[in-house]
């Protein structure tokens, strides 16, 4: 809730590094603005819904001081550098959205919420006659882009590493992961650390020395797959079980999303460990590169249960590397300055 005189362009720069790279950038913004702090929220969500028109409204020029606003805050986020998966880069936000609302001439409530870019859209009516078919999109629809992460990554075999190979890995740098990993998330921490607590041992089977560990809930599998969607979940939830981990457990690598608070970033140093990132919104292409799945401990937990999964060239990127170099500290910050030396035209 701002004051009627803050500056709402100034808070959405302020606010928006403090949602970190969870969201998945790039994406757009919603935000509401007046009502009551419900309703604000409530506009932000119903912004979202409208067609993307920012290059249409920057090309032709603002019409009126809303959509000025809207491209002030468009520009102010963008030239914050967080970029893609918040590694750094030109576009942070593909538009904004602002809707609003009468208020209280004492009071200003904002309301924000980012859309990430996986958003999509889908319009059906359930009459209970049975199951929902939906057609697929028209793979025309996308781009045509190639990308050989073999001829950019460094394939490692993780049966076979070792913690010297790991310290030589650096921030930024794409991996291609073969051979088998962990997986876990909330729940699983929880039940690991309430067992050393209880001075209990782990399950039979489950041993965590010099192991990777995939922050991930799988959606169960259909038609013949191996795995459903296995996307990275933010990995800072588990930011107060690292030194656990990578301390008593023996783990050697940790694979989520979004960055890690310093804290752990300070513990992962320590541990001489790494931090990779898998691309957030993209949870059935990773699913490609799983070969095989098995479950190893707390199958009551379902999804959040530890599986073992086997991967062949899974593309990840080196988040956090044994010295404690976070990438998304480095390319935000990157960016940041190349954006600032674009020459700006003033028409």
């Amino acid at each position: 809730n701002l004051n009627p005189s803050d500056d709402l362009v100034e808070w959405v720069s302020e606010t928006v590094p403090t949602m970190g790279a969870g969201w998945c950038p790039p994406g757009i913004l919603g935000l509401g603005v007046g009502g009551t702090p419900e309703k604000a929220m409530l506009l932000a969500k119903e912004s979202l819904m409208a067609p993307i028109d920012m290059p249409e409204i920057i090309s032709r020029g603002p019409a009126n001081e809303i959509e000025a606003l809207r491209v002030k805050i468009f520009n102010a986020v963008n030239a914050l550098g967080i970029g893609a998966q918040g590694l750094g880069g030109l576009t942070t936000v593909l538009d904004v959205k602002l809707s609003g609302y009468p208020t209280h001439a004492a009071s200003l409530p904002v309301g924000l919420i980012p859309n990430c870019a996986a958003t999509r859209h889908a319009h059906f009516v359930l009459d209970g006659t049975g199951t929902a078919h939906f057609e697929p999109p028209a793979l025309s629809d996308w781009p045509d882009i190639t990308w050989d992460p073999a001829r950019e990554g460094r394939r490692v075999y993780l049966d076979q590493i070792t913690p010297s190979d790991v310290h030589a890995w650096r921030a930024g740098e794409t991996l291609l992961l073969n051979g088998k990993i962990l997986t876990g998330r909330d729940a699983a921490h929880k039940r690991i650390a309430d067992l050393v607590a209880r001075g209990e041992a782990l399950p039979e089977g489950l041993d965590f020395t010099n192991r990777f560990i995939y922050y991930v809930g799988p959606v169960d599998p259909i038609k013949g797959e191996i795995v459903g969607p296995a996307g990275p979940t933010t990995a800072n939830r588990m930011d107060k079980f690292s030194d656990l981990m990578l301390g008593q457990m023996g783990l050697l690598g940790m694979i989520g999303k979004a960055e890690r608070g310093q804290a752990t970033v300070d513990v992962i140093k320590q541990h001489r460990a790494i931090y990779l990132i898998a691309v957030g919104g993209a949870a059935f292409l990773v699913s490609k590169a799983i070969r095989s799945a098995r479950t190893v401990a707390f199958e009551d937990l379902g999804m959040e249960a530890i599986y073992e999964f086997e991967v062949e060239d899974m593309p990840v990127t080196v988040a956090v590397d044994s010295e404690g170099d976070s990438v998304h500290e480095s390319g935000p910050k990157l960016w940041r300055q190349r954006i600032a030396d674009i020459p700006v035209t003033v028409s």
